[in-house]
């Protein structure tokens, strides 16, 4: 059959740094560092680049099919990685001298309640890039992880009217009653105000040192200890109100917060550097605040 891809016009000929294919839909198997692998769906980003002037295209349906034999049967670690990589460049053995792979899914992982002992499910994204070229084999991992983040300034104005508040309610002069006292702390009049938090994303960004394991799970546990309030799925009384403390004895701005993520990453010996990006969607004012911190260069 005729191929036209090899035919090139005299006018275009010139190198490429990368053609391939973006999202193609894909399953991959992923275990998360629990020893389990599970079957997600992903979107799947590929590319080589053309080293060729005179050659006008490569051969995507090669790269398509490599995809399709890696990802589809073999479970998704660094190994496997770096099987389809040398692959992709076999395929294009002539023509190429880098590729690379972007990969992404959700990864489902069960979280316990913080009382009652329910459970349920949180839905995690993750990313994976994945190069090879001259210099080696580069995997980065991305994720998210979403948590409450109660304003310290607001918690601090908050108890400044709620002693403003005590003070009209309770005269010097008045004898103190431990019932009345009791009450007034349990009601709408004594609790004048709360103060603001808000739903907030932390943004991470990680490579692993050599033979390290893609261990999203232990990622994401560090950072939600680190952390205190991340979201929570199955929840009773007895977990909102856990959740409730808390935040109280939680108290973080963004940079705060950053500061927190960047100090249990550095204390990883797995990770070799990483980008932390933490947002704090403000429930105060529409825009949000933003704080970064990074070790290496990724």
């Amino acid at each position: 059959m005729p191929d036209v891809a090899t035919v090139l016009h005299p006018q275009l000929d010139a190198t490429l740094d990368w053609v391939g294919m973006a999202n193609m839909q894909m399953p991959i198997l992923f275990d998360a560092g629990d020893g389990s692998a599970h079957r997600s769906s992903a979107k799947v980003d590929v590319f080589v680049n053309l080293t060729r002037p005179d050659q006008r295209g490569i051969h995507m349906s090669r790269l398509y099919l490599l995809v399709d034999d890696h990802l589809g049967s073999r479970a998704l670690d660094a190994a496997t990685l770096a099987s389809l990589l040398n692959a992709l460049l076999d395929s294009h053995r002539d023509m190429a001298d880098r590729a690379r792979i972007g990969i992404r899914f959700e990864h489902l992982i069960r979280r316990p309640a913080l009382r009652s002992g329910n459970s349920g499910w949180r839905a995690y994204p993750v990313s994976i890039q994945a190069c090879l070229d001259a210099e080696g084999l580069h995997i980065q991992i991305g994720t998210e992880v979403v948590y409450s983040s109660t304003c310290p300034a607001s918690a601090a104005l908050s108890r400044q009217l709620i002693q403003q508040q005590f003070a009209k309610d309770f005269h010097p002069d008045m004898p103190l009653e431990h019932t009345a006292v009791l009450a007034w702390l349990g009601s709408e009049t004594g609790i004048v105000a709360t103060p603001h938090a808000q739903r907030s994303v932390a943004r991470l960004r990680v490579r692993y040192a050599v033979d390290a394991p893609l261990n999203i799970i232990a990622l994401l546990d560090r950072v939600e200890t680190a952390l205190g309030t991340p979201v929570q799925t199955a929840v009773k009384r007895e977990d909102e109100q856990a959740f409730a403390r808390a935040n109280g004895s939680n108290l973080m701005f963004c940079e705060d917060a950053a500061r927190r993520i960047y100090r249990a990453l550095d204390a990883d010996n797995t990770i070799a550097c990483f980008n932390v990006q933490v947002e704090h969607l403000e429930s105060l004012h529409p825009h949000d605040a933003v704080a970064c911190a990074s070790k290496s260069q990724l």
